[in-house]
């Protein structure tokens, strides 16, 4: 491992957080929830890609890069993705309309990954590719009396009432469960939360022949069906949002435990929490339904567009567990951190005596970074050391001294592998128009006015600047104790 200190993780089942012990040390598995494909993904369907992409991140530091499996699939088959495709082609046989729904909405989500900095996962399966393997683990769970077929319907159901401890994850007592999301209540269901594996279609549905008639799978049997073709029986980490843990997780749970006659699906489970939209619950009849393509590519929100590094980067300052109100002015404080950042590795590459592109050309992590990451993915603390770092390194390069550059460097490194990037490209969010080194001996006055106690022309240096949109912020250097000063550009 790549740091002494062991990596803790809070688990959804056990409820508590505990030392993370892999099942083989030289193959870390992971599992991610990845996006049904009948729409654009939201900027709730980012959080979680982001999130979880840190972890995998951090799992490839402490374990290695070859020793660790990432899968997050691709739900291409499903009832919304049905009606989309009806909706949106309606001249076009079904199943192509499908494909163009599929095809584009994946490709998108695949771009906008990309763009907010996110590695692809090892394995990104498709439902539409499983369906051989569903069929299986059905096959499995009718033959050990864990599901049964109910004819009239064209069914085949899974019988919670003979899991013993069915609810678990949810902790949901059996009596109290209703059927959730994709899942109908009807005369054929033994108990109304028994839930679908395979269900008839129509002539005019997507289907694939199998033993129950022609027909589709259900929801929650695709991800229990990925998971052991591409992870196993038993694997590492499941993870996923909150929303998953009821009916999906759960019934994931059921399914692969009772086919496979093993305690576990998944030793941890993890779930980001929920996410507002300026303090409101988003949702289009709120009027506050936001794409990632639209925080990325339009002026919908805000009345201008985001680069994909601040929208990662305002997601990492909440601790993934915790509820999240996403805003403008989250945005305007996680734009002007980057700009900071982004400064500085504008001198660290304008300075002869250091090759930047070489030395952060494979990117290590600070410490201080890893140890925030390990306890519970806290990328708050995280990103509270790199902006220590920051103040340090650009207190050094006012000053034209070298003693504290190996701290810049050290944080620009773990920024780039944390997977913000600070390129050509960022560097153009402080504005071009501001003379660095004339605001940089402004500063160098009015800290010099300061220590004469002029307050009054202190004062009126400080004004000067803020009317050309610069702003100061003063703090104490944590290694002297001495008065400093930084400053942003204010939109």
């Amino acid at each position: 491992m790549a740091t002494d200190t062991p990596l803790r993780l809070y688990n959804t089942l056990t409820r508590e957080k505990a030392a993370f012990q892999p099942i083989d040390p030289a193959n870390v598995r992971m599992y991610v929830c990845g996006p049904t494909v009948y729409d654009f993904a939201h900027i709730g369907n980012a959080r979680p890609v982001i999130v979880f992409d840190v972890l995998f991140r951090l799992l490839r530091h402490l374990y290695g890069p070859e020793h660790v499996t990432y899968v997050r699939n691709i739900t291409d088959v499903d009832d919304k993705i049905n009606a989309r495709a009806a909706r949106d082609f309606p001249g076009l046989p079904l199943n192509e309309a499908i494909r163009r729904v599929t095809e584009k909405t994946a490709a998108q989500f695949e771009k906008d990954a990309a763009a907010l900095g996110c590695l692809p996962p090892t394995v990104e399966p498709r439902a539409t590719d499983n369906i051989g393997q569903m069929q299986t683990l059905i096959a499995t769970l009718l033959q050990n009396g864990h599901a049964y077929f109910a004819e009239e319907a064209g069914e085949v159901l899974f019988d919670v009432g003979s899991m013993p401890d069915y609810g678990r994850l949810s902790r949901r007592p059996l009596d109290e469960n209703i059927a959730g999301a994709r899942v109908a209540v009807d005369a054929h269901k033994k108990n109304p939360a028994d839930f679908v594996l395979w269900k008839r279609s129509s002539a005019e549905e997507p289907g694939w022949e199998s033993p129950w008639g022609r027909g589709r799978p259900g929801w929650h049997i695709e991800c229990s069906a990925m998971s052991e073709r591409y992870l196993g029986k038993e694997f590492d980490i499941h993870a996923g949002g909150l929303d998953l843990i009821f009916p999906h997780h759960e019934n994931e749970i059921a399914q692969s435990r009772c086919a496979h006659g093993t305690p576990v699906m998944a030793n941890v489970w993890m779930h980001n929490g929920f996410l507002q939209v300026e303090g409101r619950k988003m949702s289009k009849s709120e009027g506050n339904f936001v794409t990632i393509h639209d925080l990325l590519e339009t002026e919908k929100f805000g009345g201008r567009k985001w680069p994909g590094e601040v929208l990662r980067l305002a997601m990492l300052m909440t601790h993934y567990r915790e509820p999240i109100d996403f805003s403008v002015a989250r945005l305007e404080e996680a734009e002007a951190t980057i700009r900071q950042w982004a400064r500085i590795r504008k001198h660290y590459s304008e300075r002869d005596w250091i090759v930047l592109n070489e030395a952060i050309a494979a990117p290590n992590p600070a410490e201080s970074l890893v140890q925030s990451l390990v306890d519970d993915l806290n990328t708050v603390s995280g990103v509270r050391a790199l902006q220590s770092m920051a103040r340090v390194a650009e207190a050094a390069l006012i000053e034209g001294t070298s003693g504290n550059l190996h701290v810049g460097l050290q944080m620009l490194a773990s920024i780039e592998w944390l997977g913000i990037d600070l390129g050509p490209e960022t560097a153009a969010l402080s504005a071009p128009d501001v003379e660095e080194a004339l605001v940089n001996d402004a500063i160098a006055r009015r800290l010099s006015l300061l220590n004469e106690k002029k307050f009054v022309e202190a004062d009126a240096i400080r004004a000067d600047l803020l009317a050309q949109g610069i702003q100061l912020m003063d703090y104490k250097d944590p290694e002297t104790g001495k008065r400093r000063t930084r400053w942003e550009v204010k939109r």
